[in-house]
This record gives structure tokens, sequence and C-alpha cells, in this order.
């Protein structure tokens, strides 16, 4: 590589230019690890009836042809089928995970090759991801899939967490403004990586780079919780560029992969992690939202004793008539066995309370952001050597304090940090199962297809149109939300009610739905 030249030079710690025009990257592309990957998604589709009903439906007619959608969502079994549906339903598709931790390999070899690939003639979707990235790594694959060929950039973005949209949205800013991004201006580690990313950009395209890109996006579906309170912050001040679907908020979206699937899938974490026995063990899960009640529930069902913490009165009320204690962090900090966070906040786990923890504690994170904890505290102590961390197996993390006199023999005490304190049930296990994921994803290909149609109808590009109608920030209709339901429902063998008209009339609904008020909170 030629480092004078600044879209040759290597991006920071990745070994890779910014603009490596790479096809695919990911970290195994073996026949085994293939064939691994696409017997997995033959399973989970037959686990996926929303999307396999919508694969019917439009048969042939690619309601998606023209979209060029860049896919920011961890990169497993699961978010391979959804890919390969929105293929086929006629879209261009580019793709990267969300999280450092979260890519399933096998998954990302499958789809890079397609269903009627092979090896030395891959057909599938281009995806840059593999698990256990460096944070540089990490942002180098969003920009490999945000970095269109042809076209400079996608129409469309299909986020979880924001971080494409938060590129795009910072780039075209500092552009605007004219000023050159500084890394050195920022203390927090990842952000810094941001803007060294931005620069490098900046001195290698010019000056209109992520402009250009942002007036092409119609809009972007956004599927997790911290992602929607982004956007809901940038149309309060009024610099949202693109109108917005909000998959998180929908029913089938909110109950079924926040509750559901948490309820599967954070206690099948912790055990592939730590092998340790749930039962009668001391939990608190902090935050008693959607994600904290099904976490209580997964711990719950292993017959461990469960508190929350709250600050909402209402959560904490409802935890309470599930006869589950409220406490706050600093009461048993000192008597827990296994912390939980579940904010989508941050500072909720801090360096002092990981000092006063018991020996052994375990400390997981299973919001969106690692700032729950603080990692980067303990991070700090460890280069500073009050505190050792030692490796028991990728993704299960040691951290012995070395100050402390309350562990074995009023020695060091040590917590058991899970991920790295990441997402907990994708970097220690698979994360949620299909059929949950199923009604997300359903949800989020809908939200694509009405983005493709409709997009201007909820507010036009402020890059192109700075004049025109301001974007919004929507969820999707109740009746979609039903359909998405409905679209599971033969999976169980359901057979609904069905009301007749002087029924419907009598409680007011039309009688194939929708069935509640757009108020209504399940």
């Amino acid at each position: 590589m030629n480092a004078t030249d600044p879209t040759k030079a290597p991006f920071l710690d990745t070994g890779l230019p910014l603009f490596a025009d790479l096809p695919h990257k990911v970290r195994d592309l073996s026949a085994a690890n293939v064939r691994f990957g696409r017997k997995e998604l033959d399973l989970a589709l037959h686990e996926m009836p929303g999307l396999a009903a919508l694969r019917d439906e439009y048969a042939g007619s690619k309601p998606l042809a023209g979209a060029r959608i860049m896919g920011s969502l961890h990169m497993t079994v699961q978010t391979a089928v959804l890919i390969e549906t929105l293929v086929e339903l006629g879209a261009d598709v580019r793709w990267v995970s969300c999280n450092i931790f979260s890519t399933q390999d096998h998954a990302a070899a499958a789809t890079v090759v397609g269903p009627t690939g092979t090896l030395d003639a891959p057909a599938g979707v281009p995806v840059y991801a593999w698990k256990g990235e460096t944070l540089a790594e990490y942002w180098w694959c969003t920009m490999q899939a945000l970095d269109w060929p042809e076209h400079g950039g996608p129409n469309l973005i299909l986020d979880d967490g924001g971080d494409a949209t938060l590129l795009i949205h910072l780039g075209h800013e500092l552009e605007k403004a004219g000023t050159m991004p500084d890394p050195s201006t920022t203390d927090n580690g990842e952000f810094k990586i941001i803007l060294s990313l931005l620069r490098d950009v900046r001195k290698a395209k010019g000056d209109a780079y992520f402009t250009k890109m942002a007036a092409a996006i119609r809009g972007v579906s956004e599927e997790t919780t911290t992602g929607v309170h982004r956007l809901y912050e940038r149309v309060q001040k009024g610099t949202l560029l693109f109108p917005a679907i909000n998959v998180n908020d929908s029913v089938t979206k909110s109950k079924f992969d926040n509750v559901y699937g948490c309820r599967h899938s954070l206690v099948d974490a912790i055990m592939r992690a730590t092998d340790f026995l749930m039962s009668g063990k001391r939990c608190l899960v902090l935050g008693f939202g959607d994600v904290g009640k099904g976490s209580v529930q997964s711990l719950q069902g292993q017959h461990a004793r469960v508190s929350v913490t709250e600050v909402d009165p209402i959560c904490a009320l409802q935890a309470c008539m599930m006869g589950i204690d409220v406490v706050r962090i600093e009461d048993v900090v000192d008597t827990t066995d296994v912390f939980v966070t579940a904010t989508g906040n941050k500072d909720i786990i801090t360096f002092d309370h990981m000092k006063q923890m018991k020996h052994n504690a375990i400390v997981c994170n299973i919001g969106h952001f690692d700032n729950e904890i603080d990692m980067a505290g303990l991070e700090k102590a460890v280069a500073a050597g009050t505190v050792e961390k030692i490796e028991i197996k990728p993704q299960v993390h040691e951290f012995r304090f070395l100050t402390t006199t309350h562990g074995p023999g009023n020695g060091p005490h040590s917590i058991i940090v899970l991920a790295e304190g990441r997402l907990v049930n994708l970097g220690c296990a698979t994360g949620h199962p299909s059929l949950v994921m199923s009604a997300s994803f359903t949800n989020q290909t809908i939200a694509q297809l009405e983005l493709h149609k409709n997009a201007e109808t909820y507010g036009v590009n402020q890059v192109t149109t700075p004049d025109g109608a301001k974007p919004q920030v929507i969820t999707l209709p109740k009746h979609l939300d039903e359909r998405v339901a409905e679209l599971h429902l033969a999976k169980f063998g359901v057979r609904l009610t069905q009301l007749t008209p002087e029924q419907a009339d009598y409680i007011g609904v039309p009688v194939s739905g929708p069935f509640k008020a757009e108020h209504y909170r399940y």
C-alpha cells in the first residue's frame, strides 16, 4: 500500500484502506463453513413464517426493485434470512454487523455465497463482518457497506442502534460546517475512531462525500430503543435529514423481540459463558422496560431470586405487581451474584460499584451499548495496573481488583464480565430464536417496503430540499402490526374467532380489524 495516497493508506489498526473495493470481508469462506451456514439458514426460514409469507406474497413482483438497502444489524443466521428476503423482493443489499461480537461467521459466509452461488463464484450479498472485530475494524466495515459501487451510497438504511445513520449525519454536518474532523477533541475511544474515519474520508474524497450520500437516502427503518431515541432527538432539534420508521415500538417487535426474545436468550448466554447455576442466585436486572421484563422472566425460569432497579414509577409498580423487589444498586451491590443491565442508558454500573461486588459476581449487559457498564473505567484501571484482566475464553473475562480485600483470604476480589459489556446474548450465545426474530424482521421488511414506496409522504430529504416538509419518525399503523402477528399464527395452530358485524359495531371496530385503538397498551 502507498501510504502517501489517501485512498490507499491503511485505516488505523485494520491494515486496510477505507476504500478497499473488496466484494466482501468475512472470516471463513470455506466449503464447510458455507455449508453449515446454509443448513442453518434453511432451518431458520422454516421457523420464520412471517418472512416466508412475504416471499410467497410478493413472488415474482419485485416490489423493492431499485432499492439500495444498506443494513447495519447483527449478522446472524436470522439476519441472513432477512437479507435474502429483501433480495428476493428485488432489493440490492450490502451488510455490516452492528456489534463487534454478534456476527455468526458461518451465517456471514453463507450470505456472501448466496443460495445459488459457489465458492468460486459467490452470488450472494456483500457482507463485511466477523466475530471479534476491533472497533476500528467495525467502523471500517460500516464504511465498506455504505460505499456503494457506481452509486456512491444507498437510498435506504436498515439500522440497529443508529450507527449508520449517525455516521451519515455527522459526516454531512461536518462537511456543511467546513470543519476538518479532529480526533484529538474527544477522550471517548470509539468517537475518536469515528472522527478519524471522517477525517480520512475527507482527505481521500473531498468535502462533499457524505453530503452527496445523504442526499440520495430516502429513509431509514430503525430496529432498537437506543437508535429510536437518537432519531427522536434529531426530530426535536430539527436535524433529521430523512424520514424514519420506528420498528422498535411496533407491538410485534417490542414484545416479541424485547420481552420474549430476552426471556429465551439471556440465561442461555450466561450459562454458555459460565456454566454457573442460576437457581437460588441473587440476580439484579437494572431496568424493567420490555428488555428488563424479558430478562427477569428468563432468570425466574431458572428459579433465581430476582430484583430490579427502576427510575420510572409505572415500571416500578409493574414490578411490584409481579412480586419483584425494586431496589437501588447501592443497597445490594455487595450481595448480588448476577448483574444484568437492560436500560438503554449509560453509567448504570460504575467502576465504584464493581469495586464493591462480591467475589466472582457476574456482570453483563443486554441493552444496546457497552456504556451501560463502565467498561472504559475498568480498562483504564487495567492500564494503570490496579486491575488485572484475565481472559477465561473469548468474550468471558475475569477482572481482578488488586487493591481490594474482600476476596478469598481477605485478598483481591474478582468479577466475571461477559462480552466485554456488549450484548451478552449475542456475544456469548446466538441471540434470539428464529421465530421471535421473524416478527421483528417481518416488521423491518414491511417498513422497507413502505419507505421504498412512500418515503416522501413522511417528509422530504433535507439535503436536497431544505425548505420542504420536515422528516418524521413514524411507527407502522396498527393494521400492519396485526398483520405481522397474523402471519405467525398458523405456526402455532391458532384459529382466530371472527367478530360478527353486530359485535364489531358494538365495540366500534371493523370486522377485519384493526381491533385495538392506536393508544391501546398491550
